[in-house]
């Protein structure tokens, strides 16, 4: 056996009801607002101030004023090149050490010494 409360309203109480719920809607909408707003605000605040850190990092100091002009030192002598050796070896994209790997593996299948070869450049070849 189920006992049904029924409470009657009237309509003056049914209009408070939903101004009461109108108004406390209404406040929701604006706290949650307003809350954006504020971290809206602050994180263009965060995001001007790393800006600025960022741009004193970067930014050149203040030149220092320039000494009194020294005399330009001699240039310095030629130095020859070590007996046996061909001259200079152009690269391309090669970095040094795989260039000296890729002339010892060049001497070693020729079966001559390294000093005996001339390279004159090396070129990566990309596909």
């Amino acid at each position: 056996m189920y006992i049904i409360s029924l409470a009657a309203s009237t309509a003056g109480e049914t209009a408070d009801k939903i101004a009461k719920a109108g108004l406390a809607a209404i406040l929701g909408y604006a706290v949650v607002f307003f809350g954006l707003v504020l971290l809206m605000a602050v994180i263009t605040i965060m995001g001007k101030v790393m800006a600025s850190k960022t741009a004193a990092a970067t930014k050149p100091a203040a030149p220092a004023p320039a000494p009194a002009a020294a005399p330009a030192p001699a240039p310095a002598p030629e130095i020859p090149a070590a007996p046996g050796s061909a001259g200079e070896v152009k690269l391309f994209d090669v970095p040094d050490k795989e260039a000296a790997m890729i002339m010892a593996i060049v001497a070693d299948k020729m079966q001559r010494p390294l000093n005996e070869l001339r390279f004159k450049s090396i070129k990566e070849v990309k596909k």
